[in-house]
C-alpha cells in the first residue's frame, strides 16, 4: 500500500446556507490516479461538495473544515491562486452541457478559451490544440465540428466537448458531476468508457458524482454513500457492492433499475430511507474505512 499523501484531502467539511446544513462533517481523500465516487439521491450534498472544492459556492454559503489539494489548503487560498488551479490542475464536467456551454460561441473556440486562460500562446496554436482535444474525446471530423455551435451537436457530442475542455490542460483532478444523467443508455456507456480511457491515458485522479450506483460501479475504485449531507458508508467499490454494511446502501442497490423492476425500485428506495438515519457499524475496509 502506498504511503504517499493523497492528492485531495477533505476533512470535517461543513457547508450551510442560512440555517440549512447541506454537508455535515464530511471527510474523504483521493490518491493520485485514483477514482472515488460520491453517491446519493438528489439533495444529499454531492454537488455542493464539488462546488466547495472548486470554490464556486455562492457568497452566502458558510464553509468550514479543510480541503487540501496537492498540499495547499483551498478554503483559505487567495482567489488569484484558485483561478490558476481551476481549469488547469482541477477541472469539472457538469451534468447538462447545454447550460454549461455558451450557445453563441463555436465549440472549438470554447475549448481554445480554456487553454488561453492558462497559457500565453497564440490563438492559432490554441485552436490547433482544441481540435486535437476534440479528437481525443472521439468527436468525428473534429476540425469541422470545432466550427459548430452547441445546438448543432447531439447531447453526447456536447458532453464530449465538455470533457475536451476539462482535459485539454492535462489536469491532475477531474470532477465529474452526474456527467451521464441527461444521456440515453447507449451514449451513457460510451461516455463512461471514454472517461475510463482518458483516466488511464493521462493518469487522472477523478471524483465521480452520481445518484446511480450502477453507473458509479464502472468507473471508481472507492465509494462514499451520502444521505442528507453525511456519509453513511464508504469503502472499496467491490466491497460496497458485494457486502454493503448499511441498510440504506442495500436499498440503493436494490433500486438499480432492471427491465421489470419499476415498482420494486420505488419500494426499495422507501425502505432505504427508513434506515438512512441508523449509524453505520465500524467496518474496516482497507486503507479507507469509515470517512
Amino acid at each position: 500500500m502506498s504511503m504517499s499523501p493523497p492528492l485531495l484531502s477533505v476533512e470535517h467539511l461543513d457547508i450551510s446556507f442560512g440555517s440549512t446544513a447541506a454537508v455535515r462533517d464530511l471527510s474523504f481523500s483521493i490518491g493520485t490516479g485514483e477514482s472515488v465516487g460520491l453517491v446519493g439521491e438528489s439533495g444529499s450534498g454531492k454537488s455542493v461538495t464539488s462546488l466547495a472544492i472548486m470554490r464556486l459556492l455562492a457568497p452566502q454559503a458558510r464553509v468550514s473544515g479543510s480541503i487540501c489539494f496537492a498540499g495547499e489548503e483551498l478554503l483559505s487560498a487567495a482567489e488569484e491562486g484558485m483561478r490558476k488551479l481551476r481549469g488547469r490542475a482541477i477541472t469539472m464536467i457538469f451534468q447538462e452541457p447545454m447550460t454549461a456551454l455558451n450557445p453563441l460561441m463555436r465549440v472549438g473556440d470554447q475549448v481554445a478559451e480554456a487553454i488561453l486562460a492558462h497559457e500565453t500562446i497564440r490563438g492559432k496554436e490554441a485552436w490547433t490544440r482544441a481540435v486535437a482535444a476534440l479528437d481525443e474525446v472521439a468527436i468525428p471530423n473534429p476540425a469541422s465540428r470545432a466550427r459548430d455551435y452547441p445546438h448543432q451537436l447531439s447531447g453526447g457530442q456536447r458532453q464530449r466537448v465538455m470533457i475536451a475542455m476539462a482535459i485539454v490542460n492535462r489536469p491532475q483532478l477531474l470532477i465529474a458531476d452526474e456527467p451521464t444523467t441527461a444521456l440515453d443508455v447507449t451514449v451513457q456507456a460510451q461516455i463512461l468508457d471514454l472517461l475510463a480511457r482518458l483516466r488511464e491515458k493521462f493518469s487522472l485522479s477523478m471524483l465521480f458524482i452520481s445518484h446511480d450506483l450502477g453507473v458509479v460501479s464502472q468507473v471508481v475504485d472507492r465509494i462514499a454513500v451520502m444521505y442528507r449531507g453525511q456519509v453513511l458508508e464508504s469503502g472499496k467499490a467491490q466491497q460496497v457492492f458485494t457486502a454493503p454494511a448499511h441498510e440504506y446502501t442495500r436499498g440503493l442497490l436494490k433500486a438499480i433499475p432492471t427491465l421489470h423492476s419499476n415498482r420494486e425500485e420505488a419500494l426499495a428506495m422507501v425502505e432505504a430511507r427508513q434506515y438512512a438515519d441508523l449509524p453505520l457499524k465500524e467496518v474496516e475496509r482497507g486503507h479507507w474505512a469509515r470517512v
